[in-house]
């Protein structure tokens, strides 16, 4: 025996040549064809093993609870709303995010503020049952014009009187605005109608709360010419006939404050005596 036919391991007796070629190239591709076969087996298990391998490392509980805390102090401290790939950059390599996020919601269910999602973001926001506590009211002081003064003034000394009374003593058209800040801020209201001068204008008074703000006891009180001259308020040599009116709240020339007129009034006040121009 050869030992060709050593080696193929076929007994090629009784062959000629070309028989002999012909079988030990059938006997070559067969062993190549199962050496393949067996490569693709080894690299089937290997991927197999690599599927059931764990993605990221295996945290403790100890450790994952740091995670959380890691977490947690980034998402407060932060300005806005964070991404996953934002929080997984500060925190050590491999660690569960999704995880971390689900204990965060846990812990904070029941707390004052919860962890909120907004477009793939989070961030803490205030639990909806305890906002309230965050408002505050505050009151903003406003500066009265010095027309709405003058007319207010006015107003207070020569009640009721229409707008018609407060320019005869002004001296200049009274604007809208004037009066719809004094009616406003509550200084001010509407007393109904002059039933004797044609076209009923509307007659302005001064409130309680003008004497509450003021301290007076009623509108008797204000200040008289005595008064305003003691307090350095009016100039020593007055004009011939000037005289300070006594103010009074009397309501012998009010109308029907409630009905419909005065709400018509109110609603037109603009309309009342033309187009007007403050001082």
């Amino acid at each position: 025996m050869s030992d060709m036919d050593a080696d193929s391991g076929r007994d090629f007796h009784g062959l000629d040549a070309r028989q002999a070629q012909a079988a030990l190239a059938e006997e070559l591709i067969n062993e190549t064809e199962e050496a393949q076969a067996v490569s693709s087996d080894v690299s089937d298990d290997k991927e197999d093993k690599s599927d059931d391998a764990p993605a990221s490392p295996l945290w403790s509980a100890e450790e994952l609870a740091e995670h959380v805390r890691m977490a947690e102090a980034l998402l407060f401290a932060a300005a806005e709303p964070l991404d996953e790939e934002s929080i997984a950059e500060r925190l050590p390599v491999g660690a569960d995010i999704a995880a971390i996020i689900a204990r965060i919601i846990e812990d904070y269910e029941a707390r004052g503020v919860h962890l909120q999602k907004i477009d793939k973001k989070w961030r803490f926001v205030t639990a909806g049952d305890v906002a309230h506590v965050l408002e505050k009211e505050k009151v903003t002081p406003r500066r009265l014009s010095r027309a709405a003064l003058e007319t207010l003034a006015i107003i207070a000394y020569h009640q009721p009187c229409t707008r018609a009374d407060i320019e005869d003593v002004r001296g200049v058209a009274v604007s809208k605005g004037s009066l719809d800040q004094l009616l406003d801020i509550g200084w001010a209201r509407l007393r109904g109608k002059r039933r004797d001068v044609p076209g009923r204008p509307t007659l302005y008074g001064t409130t309680e709360a003008f004497l509450e703000h003021f301290s007076l006891e009623s509108i008797q009180d204000l200040p008289g010419l005595a008064d305003l001259k003691a307090a350095g308020l009016l100039d020593a040599r007055l004009p011939p006939g000037f005289s300070v009116p006594a103010p009074s709240d009397a309501d012998g020339e009010e109308g029907d404050e409630d009905g419909e007129d005065a709400e018509f009034a109110q609603d037109f006040l603009s309309d009342e005596d033309g187009e007007t121009v403050d001082a």
